[in-house]
């Protein structure tokens, strides 16, 4: 839901009616993930996408009847089902879509959600998808407050702290419980939705390869930071897909940044004045990834400049360097699809192999961490 929170809010804020529908759960190659979501309002308007445009015109109907009906639904498309060709999902997979319309006396703090994934700030929704509990009945979880219900106490109470530690992962999926929230029992499944702030870009040095990043990192969802210590070059004007543009000496803005396990380092500087002390404290943080550009001379010479400053050798494993996937990239445009491609690995833990010679599952289901 987060990449069509904007037109939603708008919907929102002018009373507008719609409906939602969410991916709830996926089977087998299904094109997109749980948590995917499209709006459509009164007027028809689209938001959003479920499928990548496989059914995206059978959900459109059934969307018109919630909003008519004012009855949440939950769908199943996929290869096994008879009008699975009609409605266009032919690769295999099947998914489980919940419809619901959006009414401020079913969703009073729908607002509120929206609001805090637009500021970037956590939440989770936790929503009812079968059961005896009714169909899309709905509990909103804050770290420190929760608004709605989900028709039992002890339902509200395990489903809000199990919401409180996917959000804390960054996880979205279904948990299942009894009735009452027992939780040894599958009763009742509940979906749970995380919105956790967007994962960090950090990428240093203002130069057209790092523009080209910052555009790609910016379309793959990061909040994306752009910082070097040259005024003239690290301007908002040549890097408007950046979030935040910092003139400061890379390894002292390193130092006062909160860095996790989700945050990307692009140092794409290749000057030792500046990318050897910023990747001396970036190897050492809980970065997710590390990549540093240059020449292989210039991996090695970092290197063992690297090494004369107390790295260790699983420190120093820890470094992409040469930065990237090689597939044979030349312009700033093209590296930067090939050091995006080697974060999306990172993350995924795909072979970087053509999927034409691989076997197996398309889909990976990411590295923990």
């Amino acid at each position: 839901m987060r990449d069509i929170v904007a037109e939603l809010g708008q919907w929102w804020s002018a009373g507008h009616s719609f409906s939602l529908a969410t991916v709830v759960d996926v089977y087998q190659s299904a094109p997109r993930r749980p948590g995917a979501a499209m709006g459509v309002d009164a007027d028809g308007t689209v938001a959003g996408s479920v499928s990548g445009g496989c059914v995206e015109g059978a959900v459109y109907e059934v969307a018109q009847e919630a909003m008519g009906s004012g009855e949440p639904q939950r769908v199943r498309y996929g290869i096994s089902d008879d009008d699975a060709f009609a409605v266009g999902l032919t690769c295999g997979g099947e998914i489980d879509l919940l419809v619901e319309p959006v009414t401020p006396d079913r969703l009073p703090f729908f607002g509120d959600v929206v609001a805090s994934i637009a500021a970037e700030e956590p939440v989770a929704v936790a929503t009812v998808v079968s059961g005896p509990a009714e169909l899309g009945a709905k509990l909103a979880v804050w770290p420190d407050r929760s608004a709605g219900s989900l028709g039992a106490e002890g339902l509200d109470v395990g489903a809000g702290d199990d919401a409180r530690g996917m959000l804390e992962q960054g996880q979205t999926g279904i948990r299942s419980y009894g009735a009452h929230g027992e939780r040894r029992l599958d009763d009742v499944e509940v979906f749970v939705a995380s919105f956790a702030p967007r994962p960090r870009m950090l990428v240093f040095g203002a130069i057209d390869f790092a523009r080209a990043v910052a555009q790609i990192g910016h379309f793959l969802g990061y909040r994306v930071t752009v910082c070097d210590a040259r005024g003239v070059f690290a301007t908002p004007k040549r890097f408007p897909d950046a979030d935040e543009v910092v003139v400061e000496w890379p390894h002292r803005y390193l130092e006062r940044v909160d860095v996790d396990a989700h945050t990307v380092i692009c140092v794409l500087t290749h000057d030792p004045k500046f990318d050897v002390p910023v990747l001396e404290l970036a190897l050492r943080t809980d970065a997710a990834y590390v990549g540093a550009m240059g020449s292989r001379r210039t991996h090695d010479d970092r290197v063992e400049r690297l090494r004369d400053r107390g790295l260790t050798d699983a420190e120093l494993a820890r470094l992409s360097s040469p930065v990237g996937l090689d597939i044979g990239a030349r312009t700033p445009e093209e590296t930067a699809v090939s050091i995006t491609a080697e974060i999306i690995q990172c993350r995924w833990g795909g072979t970087g192999q053509p999927l034409g010679q691989t076997t197996g599952r398309i889909h990976h289901a990411g590295r923990a961490g």
